[in-house]
């Protein structure tokens, strides 16, 4: 068996934590990988890991490493975290080595110079679970190039959570394998038929931050030539976004338009369930989106932002809607359209669940393990 830590720098229940978790629990119902996760802060998802029965160590650092903003910090400051992040790693390194790991998987470009310094520091190798796209729009060009030149030489394997999350990275002469960050079964929910036109409801999850485009989903709904019913925004402001927020709900309030927000949701499958239509529109190019799969597997019709992952996911027209990111007018010509035709909205939802079946949590599990088989040169016995 092979004895993996997973390391993360935050325990806010954002989406890549989400799916860590999702993961650590599949691989532990397994017998290759005994999973388990290193965390340098507490937060809420370490509760989650509890009640899951996976185990789970914090160990804070110095400071506090969510407050190094890699893409927004000056030089001064990001040497100041780097010499922090480096003496944190040489810490945990004694502890890894002390557990009889075997290797140790980065869940961050924070985590994985901390995990490049441990891993060196208890000598086994590293992994790097690729979340973000590593690109000029997310980290700044020349930091992009730095984080794939850190990846590329600390890294002795890499999981990317999409092809285009992939194509970000160097790769050469280094184990790669896409693993789409899946979703765990659940039985369908029940839904009430597609709604008239105005009493639509609409649903749009993620955390609110400027990139997730929520303020586009409001200036589409003002271009609306239909009202619906309600739109749900669902999630909470996380990383000192909260003027975000409240700049959202003055939008809302001034263009009088039917948005509810429901703060942060641990589990928001029942918005899903209830919604005729659910929306991402992701401003940046998304690395996969897993609300997408998600609102799909609940029987939405789904309209999203076609860049990066969610292109992996939606077949236009055959089970989703794709628009331009950024774009409220091609949104709310695209929610004209399926507010307008429930026949539609049910066709897509329908072919949209089928769909989400390609991307369950079971096959991300098989493709983590395969890569760390590969970089651990172990292959687990498997008991018959």
């Amino acid at each position: 068996m092979i004895r993996a830590v997973f390391l993360s720098h935050t325990a806010a229940p954002s989406g890549a934590e989400l799916a860590t978790l999702r993961l650590l629990t599949a691989l532990r119902r397994g017998s290759a990988v005994d999973a388990s996760m290193l965390l340098t802060a507490g937060g809420p998802l370490v509760d989650r890991l509890r009640e899951r029965a996976i185990p789970v160590t914090v160990c804070r650092g110095e400071f506090d490493s969510r407050s190094l903003t890699i893409a927004g910090s000056g030089p001064g400051i990001l040497l100041a975290g780097a010499v922090e992040l480096v003496r944190l790693g040489a810490r945990l390194g004694v502890t890894v080595r002390a557990e009889g790991t075997d290797v140790i998987v980065a869940q961050s470009t924070k985590a994985l110079l901390i995990g490049a310094v441990a891993a060196r520091r208890a000598g086994v190798p590293l992994v790097w679970q690729v979340h973000d796209r590593v690109s000029g729009e997310y980290f700044g060009r020349v930091l992009a190039v730095a984080l794939r030149v850190l990846g590329w030489t600390a890294a002795h394997g890499i999981v990317a959570n999409s092809r285009s999350t992939l194509h970000t990275l160097y790769t050469r002469g280094r184990p790669a394998v896409v693993a789409y960050p899946g979703v765990e079964s659940t039985a369908a929910p029940e839904r009430e038929p597609q709604r008239d036109p105005d009493r639509v409801r609409i649903a749009l999850v993620g955390r609110l931050a400027p990139w997730k485009g929520q303020d586009v989903l409001l200036r589409a709904l003002a271009r609306m030539r239909y009202r619906p019913g309600v739109v749900h925004l669902v999630g909470g402001a996380f990383f000192g976004e909260e003027e975000y927020r409240v700049e959202l709900e003055r939008t809302a309030a001034e263009l009088g338009l039917p948005v509810e927000f429901t703060g942060h949701i641990d589990n928001p499958a029942p918005y899903f369930a209830q919604a005729d239509i659910a929306v991402h529109c992701s401003v940046l190019t998304e690395p996969f989106g897993q609300v997408v799969v998600e609102a799909m597997a609940a029987g939405c019709a789904v309209v999203a932002a076609g860049a990066g992952g969610p292109t992996e996911i939606i077949r236009p027209e055959v089970d989703g809607v794709l628009v331009p990111p950024g774009d409220p007018v091609a949104l709310a010509a695209a929610l004209d359209r399926l507010v307008a035709d429930p026949a539609l909205r049910t066709r897509l939802g329908a072919a949209a669940r089928e769909r989400a079946g390609d991307f369950t949590i079971a096959a991300t599990a098989r493709a983590v393990t395969g890569l760390l088989e590969r970089v651990t040169g172990r292959k687990p016995v498997t008991p018959r």
